[in-house]
């Protein structure tokens, strides 16, 4: 047994590739170690910004030897059918077995496969795996990228490094034969390393200033941040995503502590903060208030002479120039109102199905204000001046909310939309709720994000979410597989949550509708049409002079149907739900069972139903109904009846169903109709026990004809009573 060392030298690899990078590596050296019979006791997987590595523990020697048998064909078979087995096998007709398969000669193959050194297994692996290597980009290079048969890698590779215990694994790809050398640091050392093996890998690099394991990398950025943060007086800005990124950029970490002038602090904390992180990767740092502090930390690759002090006085120069350009936008900015920048958003199409930013705003003002007018959206005070004060904040903000789109900071920096809306109108002495609304609009953005639950912001966020499901649906332009181009899978999630935290209570069918109407009205003839942006041609142009901007042309685009639009988007809204309820325990089958009634598309109303169901089912006479309903169910489906006239004397245990149903009929609808869930449940649960005996004493399939249509009646009745709360036909067990 013995360890085998795997290294890919090659130049820079982007730290966002890393981690897929190393979890490919591990799937496809595994894949080839399956193919041959190998197994490693375990595999551990590294990456450098200059290599990604491999080790592969206690690996045997030689693969196994292996006996396969195969079926041919029958003996008497044509020539055409025994020389293609042959061939498909490798052997000759005299090398065949014949045994009798039911009665009939027949041809067997036995082959033997002679164990092979594993070195020479891996050394036609390395090859295959570095082919078959999945990068998102790759490169090729030299004198042999005019050929697209060249290699590729995610930069030029170059070196391999393939030792099994202390013997070479021999292999050459594009003339990068394997080898025992490898480099240290770029600038911390010169010269090839000589590697013995995968017991020395590690300390060899170390003592040349690199560090393999990403992992300890990271720890070793965290310790010493947080440690120069706390010398300081202040906290480091969490921030793993970050941690792991500078990880990726460096082989030996150096954290340092630079700091910025106090006067860039008047600018938006979420801007200074993404100044640092996205452009220059640093990290911010907090005063024990939670204030930012005019500090960061960078990650240097080098450890300076002067203890990093060119380092920090370089980074803050050019962090500098960073945020005197985010200052000045923040002050350009604030030069004109909101409201101006808003004009300029008839200027930026939002797709050219679905018209302009400024169309889409339009339509969400309307759409929120019509959330609050029929009380979907309530203020918290019940008073009619509340609900006043909250038209007018809803459609403040909601007509304002897109507005920092052609401001010059989410320009620069498109993360900050709506937060630097906030901000301005904040400054400019909007009301807090209206500026609170426009910050917060995208929210939730995901699972597990702040939740809005102001009546201002939920407004406008619910309308933002809802025309952007409505209209790309209405497009036909729904999320296909893994593709969802316009976030609508994130779309639905948020309005669900935002729907869900304040119990908003409305009929998806209705949102849809009524979007319909401000989307795409109806023409004389009835027939919807969304109007979206035509690119014109010249010649188009020159024709219609009158109807075109700047080459663009307002004109009719999509037909809309509607009712299919309504059917998509209910689907749509199930399967999301499932998603979106999973995390909380909400078994999917039920929220099938309450969806498949129809016309239930109020959330409130039908989270209460599956929960109420969920609860029930977990009760002996939940299970038990459950049992007798799929009892029913299935004679029901098999069975054709028809009234049949006549009289006959039922048995007790009819007249016990009989008079069940009578009782618990009017109390499951009266509940229903309250919306009392767990006391339809409770209506439907003295069904169990006459049902069971029903089942017991009775039989259906009588032969008196008169008999058999009442009983299956009997069935057809108690099966609709329970469907009056879910379809139990769609719960799983």
């Amino acid at each position: 047994m013995a360890d085998f060392l795997f290294e890919l030298l090659s130049e820079e690899i982007p730290a966002r590739m890393q981690g897929k990078a190393r979890a490919d590596l591990e799937r496809l050296f595994t894949a080839e170690l399956d193919a041959a019979g190998l197994k490693a006791e375990s595999i551990e997987t590294w990456s450098t910004p200059r290599r990604l590595t491999l080790i592969a523990r206690e690996l045997p020697m030689e693969t196994e030897a292996v006996r396969e048998e195969r079926k041919g064909p029958k003996a008497d078979a044509p020539d055409q059918a025994v020389d293609g087995f042959l061939r498909s096998t490798g052997l000759m007709r005299d090398d065949l077995e014949t045994r009798d398969v039911k009665g009939k000669p027949t041809y067997f193959a036995v082959i033997d496969k002679p164990g092979r050194a594993t070195a020479d297994v891996l050394g036609e692996a390395i090859p295959t795996i570095i082919r078959a290597f999945p990068w998102p980009k790759s490169m090729r290079w030299g004198a042999a990228s005019v050929s697209s048969e060249s290699q590729r890698w995610v930069r030029p590779l170059q070196g391999i490094v393939a030792i099994l215990g202390e013997q070479l694994v021999a292999c050459e790809i594009d003339g990068i034969a394997s080898g025992y050398e490898t480099v240290g640091h770029r600038f911390h050392h010169d010269g090839p390393i000589t590697i013995g093996g995968a017991d020395d890998y590690v300390e060899k690099l170390r003592a040349c200033h690199v560090i393999v394991d990403h992992k300890e990398r990271e720890g070793i950025i965290r310790t010493r941040a947080n440690a120069l943060a706390e010398e300081a007086g202040l906290v480091r800005k969490q921030d793993p995503g970050l941690v792991e990124e500078n990880a990726g950029l460096t082989e030996w970490p150096v954290p340092l502590l630079g700091s910025f002038d106090e006067s860039f602090l008047e600018v938006a904390p979420e801007a200074i903060t993404l100044a640092m992180r996205s452009h220059q990767k640093y990290f911010a740092c907090e005063k024990p208030d939670g204030s930012l502090s005019p500090h960061f930390i960078c990650v240097a690759n080098i450890e300076a002479a002067d203890e990093g002090a060119h380092v920090v006085a370089g980074n803050e120069k050019v962090l500098a120039a960073r945020l005197s350009d985010a200052k000045f936008f923040w002050e350009q900015d604030q030069k004109v109102s909101l409201s101006e920048h808003a004009k300029k958003l008839d200027q930026i199409v939002f797709h050219e199905k679905l018209g302009t930013v400024a169309d889409k705003v339009d339509r969400v003002a309307k759409l929120a204000g019509w959330l609050v007018e029929a009380d979907i959206v309530k203020p918290l005070e019940d008073r009619p001046q509340a609900k006043v004060k909250l038209a007018n904040d809803v459609f403040n903000a909601a007509s304002l909310a897109k507005a920092d789109l052609v401001t010059g900071m989410v320009g620069e920096f498109a993360d900050l939309q709506g937060v630097m809306g906030g901000y301005y109108a904040a400054n400019e002495g909007l009301d807090p709720e209206v500026s609170a609304a426009i910050r917060d609009h995208y929210k939730p953005v995901g699972q597990g994000d702040d939740v809005p639950t102001a009546p201002v912001t939920v407004a406008v966020s619910l309308a933002d979410k809802l025309d952007a499901l409505v209209g790309f649906f209405a497009s036909e332009m729904p999320p296909t597989g893994s593709k969802d181009p316009f976030a609508l899978r994130r779309a639905m999630i948020g309005a669900q949550a935002l729907t869900e935290k304040s119990g908003l209570r409305f009929s998806l069918t209705d949102a849809v509708l009524k979007i319909l109407d401000l989307l795409a009205p109806e023409d004389e003839s009835g027939n919807r049409w969304i109007w979206g942006y035509k690119e014109l041609s010249l010649e188009e142009q020159e024709k219609q002079p009158e109807a075109h901007k700047e080459g663009v042309k307002w004109s009719p685009q999509t037909p809309v149907d509607e009712q299919q639009t309504i059917v998509s988007l209910r689907k749509f809204f199930a399967d999301r739900l499932k998603v979106q309820q999973r995390e909380a325990g909400v078994r999917h089958d039920l929220i099938d069972a309450v969806f498949a009634l129809g016309g239930e598309d109020d959330l409130v109303r039908l989270l209460a139903r599956v929960k109420a169901l969920q609860a029930f089912l977990k009760t002996a006479d939940g299970a038990n109904l459950l049992a007798g309903y799929k009892r029913a169910a299935n004679i029901l489906k098999k069975e054709e009846w028809e009234p049949v006239e006549g009289d006959y004397n039922p048995e007790p245990e009819e007249a016990l169903l009989l008079e069940a149903l009578n009782s618990a009929e009017p109390k499951a609808a009266t509940a229903i109709a309250a919306e009392d869930f767990e006391k339809a449940m409770a209506a439907l649960a003295t069904l169990r026990k006459p049902i069971d005996a029903f089942f017991e004493k009775v039989t259906v399939n009588d032969d008196d004809l008169v008999k058999r249509a009442s009983r299956l009646d009997m069935l057809a009745r108690f099966r609709d009573a329970v469907h009056s709360v879910a379809d139990f036909s769609k719960i799983e067990g």
